[in-house]
């Protein structure tokens, strides 16, 4: 078997499965059944000041049937005292001592406050502190999350008091909610950050009950803005690992976050530049035991592809990962319809007609049965039918040889000359 060892800026743990800091990681009892279910580490639900939690804190959004496909939360940091989270910690460290918990960490942005509780948590054997400037609420008017994690000045000087007072490694966790995740990415590694963990939720409201009026969730007929987390962020966050991971000024490891519920996602992740994955929505909604099926599918995957440990696959689709002005305007690829597996839904020509590039028709065979044909002449290769299409295997997507060389929107002189050419091919 593959070797699932991570190593995340010296944090060691037996796998890259980690539970994110969050309600799953708020006391010792659910983070040793997280250990005794397979996880290889946890960030410790975020510690600080005392703070009081409301009731009604979660709400979904539940999509063409699928639960829980997105997940909010007005919840903040732990409302458990400092003390006995410390007591807690310690005794989970004892017990699993090759597991990995990093103390999530907020408080006010003041030198002092972040020496005393850096101080405080790593006495208790801690293998690493994350810094919480990301949540999006409650703590944000407040001056801090991601208050703190909006502005790069704050956040490299608050990492830089956080680095004065640690001996462990210092994880910055960055807000989503931002134009460009890596300005402030850059700040922390200025600041002296050993890694960063990204994204923290996104702002967002869940839903309105239209019976009601009531906001989703509502609090005694008040709401507020809370976290998006779950499988509808992956893509906003699988980009901005990747925006951190093809830059050379942040040339720290990563931890990736941001729904990942299954070994695939894992992969996508770190293919992406990420050293290790960190879970939460997936657990509150199916328990920590999805765990096992994480790491046998990690394992198989690896076998399979004979590599022989997981951090192979750490960066492998960065190089892949560009801008659009860097891709190839002659490459070509065209829908082709397998007609003895289309059930004749339509849904590819609907698609097509109303709302992409009117090129695929309605025909029929010499038996007079309906099919649907691909006029490759006129088919950009959008991929709208292949994604609409509700049957596996009826469309492809072909890629044709091209009769040009790579071109890309940034050689300017050669994209001209093709404007040139079709304008002239235009002309009566």
């Amino acid at each position: 078997m593959a070797d699932l060892r991570s190593n995340l800026a010296g944090i060691q743990s037996p796998n890259p499965f980690w539970l994110a800091s969050a309600p799953p990681t708020n006391s010792g009892y659910q983070v040793q059944r997280a250990f005794e279910a397979g996880w290889g580490g946890a960030v410790w639900k975020t510690l600080g000041d005392p703070i009081l939690n409301v009731s009604s804190r979660f709400a979904a959004v539940s999509f063409n049937g699928q639960r829980v496909a997105g997940f909010n939360n007005i919840e903040l940091i732990t409302d458990r005292p400092l003390e006995v989270n410390l007591k807690e910690i310690y005794e989970t460290k004892k017990m699993y001592p090759d597991h990995a918990i990093i103390a999530s960490l907020m408080v006010e942005p003041k030198q002092e406050k972040w020496h005393e509780i850096v101080k405080r948590v790593e006495e208790v054997g801690v293998d690493g502190l994350e810094l919480n400037f990301g949540c999006p609420h409650g703590m944000a008017e407040r001056g801090m999350g991601s208050a703190s994690g909006q502005v790069p000045e704050l956040v490299e000087k608050q990492t830089y008091w956080a680095k004065e007072a640690a001996e462990t490694p210092v994880i910055v966790k960055l807000t989503p909610n931002i134009t460009d995740i890596t300005a402030t990415a850059e700040a922390a590694v200025r600041g002296g950050a050993d890694a960063v963990s990204m994204i923290n939720t996104i702002n967002s409201l869940a839903g309105v009950d239209i019976d009601t009026w009531n906001t989703i969730p509502h609090v005694g007929g008040k709401g507020a803005h809370g976290g998006y987390c779950g499988p509808a962020v992956k893509p906003i966050a699988l980009n901005m690992v990747g925006e951190c991971a093809r830059s050379p000024r942040i040339n720290v490891p990563i931890s990736g976050i941001g729904g990942i519920s299954n070994w695939q996602n894992a992969v996508e992740f770190m293919l992406m530049g990420a050293s290790n994955v960190q879970i939460c929505t997936a657990a509150m909604h199916h328990g920590f035991r999805i765990v096992e099926d994480m790491i046998d599918g990690l394992n198989n995957y690896l076998d399979e592809k004979e590599i022989p440990s997981v951090q192979e696959l750490v960066g492998k689709s960065v190089p892949k990962y560009s801008d659009w002005g860097n891709l190839d305007l002659n490459y070509k690829i065209v829908a082709r319809i397998n007609n003895d597996v289309c059930i004749n839904c339509n849904k590819c020509h609907i698609a097509c007609e109303d709302t992409s590039h009117q090129c695929i028709d309605m025909l029929k065979d010499g038996q007079g049965n309906p099919i649907l044909k691909v006029r490759e002449e006129d088919c950009v290769g959008c991929n709208l039918c292949s994604i609409v299409c509700p049957v596996d295997g009826a469309i492809d997507m072909v890629e044709l040889e091209s009769e040009h060389p790579p071109m890309t929107w940034n050689d300017r002189q050669a994209v001209l000359g093709l404007v040139q050419e079709k304008k002239g091919n235009l002309t009566p």
